[in-house]
């Protein structure tokens, strides 16, 4: 549900009640990982999705149902091949969805919210199986390793699911973990579903070119905290980059010697300068990011390689860097350039291999290690 904290914050400011359901189990094929999440207020308004559209309806009801009652569920959404008219997802997986309504656990829920919105890391750690009266209990568990909130009165039991958490969110997580009843890691009495909130990932573009105006755009479609950097201050400025989140004029590689960056962090050079270029790449192939772009023709990137290879850059350290950078997809003007690079981000974070759908047998949706939520895009 952290997904849309930032419309949930508006509604709980506005003292409006509403109830959330929360992917919290995925099995197979689904359009939608753990975490996302769909919320009905007691006017009927929803915001959010949780299938894509398959089980909207249904959910939308269980929502409703429970604003009425106050009760949490869990329900399952799967296939049916007996009746076609049955309630289900048409891409053949299984969907566990957690119904709650907020004002049974406002405070913690409250406070998650507002965490979320300031682009502080927490943790919402929520019972999904268990005994039915611990059934959507929950806690808030913060980056330095403090909660509130509780599941059962048990300060053991806390502690334990507060660790676990703590743990998830270190690595920007989301995802479940067991543990028993007694506040034992022993798994099978308890399971927990925890959504982790971080800082939205950066993207560093460099070199401040026609190109990067593009990629700014994209990078903050894709919800990245986007930097431009260029050592030229003429080209360099707020009115050639009004969405950038920051302009720098820097050094390249000063700069990103100085700056924060994360595994989850990307990084796009686009000035094809071996001034800049080479001393940028050293450092950062030398970092644990995500992806290292680099835009130039062929010949500029043998180029840039047998410099890189002669100022001591591993053949393994190389082999981190995409270049000539993005997918092919025959792009020429700077949007389409753009396009290019943020599908090889996105097939990079994910697994995707590029290739078109159609009339492959790769699978939509690569099973790969759920994506932390970065921050509220609602």
């Amino acid at each position: 549900m952290l997904d849309i904290a930032a419309a949930l914050h508006r509604w709980s400011e506005e003292g409006r009640d509403f109830a959330v359901a929360t992917v919290v189990a995925v099995d197979g094929s689904a359009p939608r990982a753990p975490g996302a999440a769909l919320a009905v207020d007691s006017e009927g308004t929803v915001i959010g999705s949780v299938s894509g559209g398959c089980v909207e309806g249904a959910v939308y009801e269980l929502c409703v149902q429970a604003l009425q009652d106050g009760r949490t569920v869990r329900e399952r959404f799967g296939y049916s091949d007996e009746d076609a008219f049955a309630v289900g997802l048409t891409c053949g997986g299984v969907i566990d969805i957690l119904v709650a309504p907020v004002r049974s656990q406002g405070p913690v829920f409250r406070a998650a919210l507002a965490a979320a919105c300031r682009d502080e890391p927490v943790a919402l750690t929520r019972v999904v199986r268990g005994p039915d009266a611990l059934l959507g209990r929950a806690l808030l568990v913060r980056g330095d390793g403090s909660y509130e909130g509780g599941l059962d009165g048990r300060p053991v039991l806390d502690r334990r699911a507060a660790a676990e958490a703590r743990a998830l969110l270190d690595g920007g997580r989301t995802g479940t973990v067991e543990i028993a009843e007694d506040g034992t890691s022993c798994p099978g009495g308890l399971t927990l579903f925890v959504e982790s909130s971080v800082p939205p990932p950066r993207m560093i573009v460099f070199g401040a070119v026609d190109f990067a105006t593009a990629l700014v755009r994209a990078g903050k479609f894709l919800g990245h905290h986007v930097t431009v950097c260029d050592a030229r201050a003429v080209f360099a400025t707020r009115a050639r980059f009004p969405e950038a989140d920051d302009v720098v004029v820097d050094w390249p590689h000063r700069y990103l010697e100085s700056a924060a960056t994360d595994e989850r962090t990307v990084l796009c050079v686009l000035t094809h300068d071996a001034r800049f270029d080479i001393p940028l790449l050293e450092t950062a192939l030398r970092l644990p990011v995500a992806y290292v772009g680099a835009m130039g023709s062929r010949r500029t990137h043998e180029d840039r390689n047998q410099r890189l290879r002669e100022a001591g850059v591993t053949e393994d350290e190389l082999d981190r860097l995409r270049s000539p950078i993005g997918l092919d997809l025959g792009a020429r003007t700077p949007e389409e350039t753009a396009l290019s690079i943020a599908a090889e981000i996105v097939a990079e974070r994910r697994g995707g291999t590029g290739a078109p759908l159609t009339g492959s047998r790769t699978p939509i949706h690569h099973d790969v290690d759920t994506v932390p939520r970065t921050g509220p895009k609602h």
